[in-house]
């Protein structure tokens, strides 16, 4: 019988709760273009960010078959209008079915916006991302959650976030000591810290207890680890089990040659 680990039973605990969404999943709709010329991200260290993170999100968020994660694909937000559109670097959508896989996201079609969004600054994108995309975010489109990282480390550190209060008012998310959010929508931790391999200012998730959502690769770096060390200890049960026959084997040996000696003495 397959038992939970300690990460998946934490991770059903602090899955966020939320509604389905009223609409259907909408792989395309046509006269909506989906793809443009500009690239997916504006440098290696966006692209890590991008990829590193989405990645985290895919895996924890992969047992639930309503949560979307969007990446660099368009929102449209208001039906018939082409030109009300954006791009974020990520997007998470509660209650939005996983699959099918869409072309873009429609808000209308779907019943529902993108709950928190990420956007990576970039030297022409940061004084759209800091100013003009949090009001439209938060009250055009409806998003909860809007937070914004600079993970080049030739820049300035800046992870900042946003939020609508229950009274409609957008808020600045307050940091705490170490400089991370609390995103309540997802019911995540995040900070970021420096990659010494890849020298990127990468942004990670966390678990409200600080437990760490692991990546892909070092996921399978645990699990290799894990294997090599199973299989170094049941090396030593083997050896410990082959010392113990081997013990028991002499014993039994010089038990046979007593009684053999003995015998002699006893027939002379």
């Amino acid at each position: 019988m397959n038992t939970l680990s300690d990460f998946e039973i934490k991770q059903r605990k602090y899955m966020p709760a939320f509604p389905k969404a009223s609409g259907k999943p909408t792989p395309y709709i046509p006269g909506y273009p989906y793809e443009d010329d500009e690239p997916m991200a504006a440098t290696g260290f966006h692209a890590e960010q991008i990829v590193t993170l989405a990645d985290q999100f895919f895996r924890y968020f992969e047992i639930n078959e309503h949560i979307f994660v969007g990446i660099d694909t368009f929102i449209y937000y208001r039906e018939g209008d082409r030109t009300k559109v954006v791009a974020p670097d990520i997007y998470i959508v509660l209650g939005a079915s996983k699959f099918p896989q869409r072309r873009s996201f429609y808000t209308w079609s779907e019943g529902t916006a993108p709950s928190v969004v990420f956007e990576f600054l970039s030297d022409s994108t940061a004084r759209q991302d800091r100013q003009e995309k949090v009001p439209l975010y938060l009250v055009d489109i409806g998003v909860q959650e809007y937070f914004i990282h600079q993970p080049d480390l030739e820049r300035p550190a800046e992870f900042r976030g946003w939020r609508r209060s229950p009274s409609g008012d957008i808020v600045e998310i307050a940091p705490d000591a170490e400089g991370g959010l609390f995103s309540e929508t997802l019911n995540l931790y995040f900070r970021w810290k420096e990659d010494t391999v890849t020298e990127v200012r990468l942004l990670r998730p966390y678990l409200p207890d600080g437990t760490p959502i692991t990546t892909s690769r070092e996921d399978k770096a645990l699990k290799e680890a894990a294997e090599e060390q199973r299989q170094v200890a049941e090396e030593q049960r083997q050896a410990a089990e082959r010392r113990a026959r081997e013990e028991q084997e002499r014993r039994q040996a010089a038990e046979a040659e007593l009684a053999r000696l003995r015998a002699q003495l006893a027939n002379r």
